[in-house]
């Protein structure tokens, strides 16, 4: 998928902390981008009925009351629930039958093999819903997806430029600090898990840098970069959008 004339896909990737959300606030606000946030499609994928659910009850050995109807697509591998690991794996679902993400990701990250696994489930079908959101929305001039994994997961195949949202590791510090509560510990660790920021700018075709207090600076960055693409704020005379 390429840009047509008054259209253009854009990612948005960083690490945690960069404020990521601050950017695609001001481009949906100013801009009247579509936004699309990987997170939130997965979330949505993993639900009963959907996609992900019946692969990742498989993957997870659980077999439960509201198993019956995604076995199809589950297949025909689900381990008995007197499997040595099904009281503990049972514990992912919630009593609505929806997945415990919490859970879900300590079980997942203490185990490579098991991510790898639900990796290979989850990205693939996010990456069709994205195909499919884009193309049920011809009429927006521009779409945003937004995820830390861009790159990883390859988006440059849909979108026609990935940016990148840097930030100086003390204003992550102190933003995460500030706004999820995580100690110096948690923070060091998370950081330490991430693409390090020469590799996302090597990645990216641009990096906006919202480091400072002053959130104007940052909007500067994003009016000038979309204007030499030819796009203006929503209100502007000369909106493209």
């Amino acid at each position: 998928m390429r840009r047509t004339e008054k259209r253009m896909i854009l990612g948005i990737t960083g690490g945690v902390g960069t404020g990521k959300s601050t950017v695609l606030a001001y481009l949906k606000q100013q801009y009247g981008a579509f936004l699309i946030q990987l997170d939130d499609v997965a979330r949505q994928l993993q639900q009963p009925q959907e996609a992900c659910y019946g692969p990742m009850l498989e993957l997870f050995g659980i077999t439960t009351e509201h198993s019956d109807s995604s076995r199809e697509s589950a297949g025909s591998g689900i381990r008995s629930a007197h499997d040595t690991l099904s009281c503990e794996r049972s514990m992912l679902l919630n009593e609505d039958g929806t997945f415990n993400r919490s859970a879900v990701a300590k079980l997942v990250f203490a185990d490579d093999d098991l991510r790898g696994a639900l990796n290979r489930i989850v990205h693939p079908a996010v990456k069709q819903r994205v195909r499919e959101l884009i193309d049920s929305h011809e009429d927006a001039a521009l779409i945003v997806i937004e995820a830390a994994l861009l790159l990883e997961d390859h988006y440059e195949e849909i979108c026609d430029e990935i940016w990148f949202v840097y930030a100086e590791e003390s204003v992550r510090r102190e933003r995460l600090k500030k706004s999820r509560g995580y100690t110096d510990g948690k923070i060091s660790e998370m950081l330490a898990s991430q693409r390090s920021d020469e590799s996302y700018q090597a990645g990216c075709s641009l990096t906006i840098d919202n480091s400072s207090e002053n959130i104007e600076n940052t909007y500067r960055q994003l009016d000038e970069a979309l204007g030499e693409r030819g796009f203006w704020k929503a209100a502007s005379s000369h909106s493209n959008v």
